[in-house]
């Protein structure tokens, strides 16, 4: 049987989850890049101009999204001639269980001048070109070799990052560099509140900024910052191709200690799609 590397698949029901959608979290929840993913394909099919690119998106996770089908309800805000502003809901039985908003920047030329930005800029392992759905590669800074495949060697107290060709949003539609950027994006998360005894904390939203498209299927996130006190996250990671940097995303989190997620006992439904 063909592997099916879709979240989703479109059917007279909606949006009805496939495997890979379910969450590390309970197998009755669909995972937050699936969710992502969705909404950002929506308003960027439904909303998105000639010139325009999406430049921001940022997702409300307010509720538990269920494994059964989903549909999207989106408008548009503002249509203007540099600015375009959508959002979209995410419903099931007649109810939002996540909402988001997408800002599209018209493209023009740069201002004159030099501008600080970061120095050290994440770099991609030594692996082939891939244009397929891969299972991810996982580095930290604890680990010898940097980055492997086996999820549960990176768990560590150091920083994390991730290499991946995103899975699909709908089966056998390959995603565009936005949607690819937003399904790997959503897992800074992950990589921002992964720590030595696993993960503790649930996001309940992000938002994706990007200075330009991802270059090629392959997009990296390597985490920048996380900061919680009394069960409060706040994670920042930065997004990367083979040409380099070219985003930020930005997540908050609440603490989900009692359903821990280690990845060193079993807890690998998230690996095998990078995702939580």
């Amino acid at each position: 049987m063909a592997v099916r590397y879709g979240f989703f698949e479109e059917t007279a029901r909606g949006f009805e989850p496939l495997p890979f959608a379910a969450s590390a979290w309970s197998p009755t929840m669909i995972n937050g890049p699936a969710v992502c993913g969705l909404m950002a394909r929506t308003l960027e099919q439904q909303h998105c101009s000639a010139g325009f690119m999406p430049a921001r998106l940022t997702v409300d996770l307010f509720r538990p999204t269920q494994a059964k089908p989903l549909t999207v309800v989106t408008e548009l805000v503002r249509d203007g001639q540099r600015i375009r502003v959508a959002d979209a809901a995410l419903m099931q039985d007649g109810v939002d269980v996540a909402r988001s908003t997408v800002v599209f920047l018209k493209r023009s030329v740069q201002p004159p001048g030099q501008l600080w930005t970061r120095a050290a800029v994440p770099q991609p392992p030594s692996v082939p070109v891939a244009t397929e759905p891969t299972r991810p590669l996982w580095g930290s800074d604890a680990h010898a070799e940097g980055w492997s495949s086996e999820i549960g060697e990176h768990q560590n107290a150091s920083r994390k990052r991730m290499w991946q060709v995103p899975m699909w949003v709908i089966e056998g539609e390959t995603p565009s560099p936005f949607v690819g950027a937003v399904v790997i994006g959503e897992a800074t998360s992950l990589m921002t509140n992964w720590g030595s005894a696993g993960i503790g904390f649930i996001n309940t939203d992000m938002t994706l900024a990007l200075a330009r498209q991802p270059v090629g299927s392959e997009v990296g996130v390597e985490a920048d910052s996380h900061i919680s006190v009394d069960g409060v996250a706040v994670g920042s990671a930065t997004l990367f191709d083979r040409t380099g940097s070219f985003g930020t995303c930005v997540v908050t989190a609440l603490s989900n200690a009692r359903r821990q997620v280690d990845f060193t006992n079993g807890d690998v439904i998230a690996a095998k799609a990078g995702i939580q």
